[in-house]
């Protein structure tokens, strides 16, 4: 398994022409989707939203300001938007009070404990209150979690992905906004994602620094 595992890794690239004519599966897809939902989050509040697009007009329009995404958005079998919680995330948002008793069934001292701790790791620890773009950004950054999961399991049953941060972020926000009906005052643009099969097999070998220039023991 471990060996299943790591050459999937070593296999997986950063793929800029996908064949337009393969698809890829309801099953696997939703295998890809599901190492994002089960995916770790700080305080485990899950930040992120999917936006998954396989209609081409529509992929379109969500790449029309993107310098990266294009290309990879048309070839794709599906393409994915993912956005990000952004002052739902303060400490005391009834959006966090309602999920910690809906989802994570918390009872209400707990929720009223975990509201103050962090708060209290938002203020002092990560001055995530200075401003809303610290607030946001962490938000992000925790998305960038679940995107390595979904990058990983998409290679692990061989099929292929690019992630995308070529895009203007607020242009492309208002036309999630206008387009895809985004509250872009709760939710902000983290990346884009494609998914496919290639059109032809990578030709370079992996590069990667040498484990030594990685990892250091104390």
């Amino acid at each position: 398994m471990q060996n299943k595992f790591l050459k999937a890794m070593k296999k997986r690239y950063a793929c800029k022409e996908f064949d337009i004519e393969k698809k890829i599966s309801k099953e696997d897809f939703d295998f890809i989707l599901e190492a994002g939902r089960l995916s770790p989050s700080s305080f485990g509040f899950e930040p992120w939203q999917f936006l998954v697009i396989t209609n081409p007009e529509k992929k379109l329009e969500v790449t029309e300001h993107s310098w990266g995404g294009r290309d990879r958005a048309v070839g794709a079998s599906h393409f994915m938007v993912v956005i990000t919680r952004k002052n739902d995330m303060k400490n005391d948002s009834e959006y966090l009070n309602t999920f910690m008793k809906d989802v994570q069934k918390l009872p209400e001292e707990v929720v009223e404990l975990k509201t103050k701790h962090f708060g209290d790791f938002q203020r002092e620890d990560f001055k995530l209150f200075e401003s809303d773009r610290a607030l946001a950004d962490w938000a992000s950054k925790q998305s960038y979690i679940a995107l390595g999961n979904m990058l990983t399991a998409a290679a692990y049953i061989g099929i292929n992905s690019c992630p995308i941060e070529g895009f203007n972020k607020e242009k492309t926000n208002k036309v999630l906004a206008k387009k895809f009906g985004v509250d872009i005052e709760k939710f902000d643009i983290a990346y884009m994602a494609a998914f496919g099969y290639e059109k032809r097999p990578q030709e370079f070998p992996k590069t990667r620094r040498p484990i030594e220039d990685v990892v250091k023991y104390f």
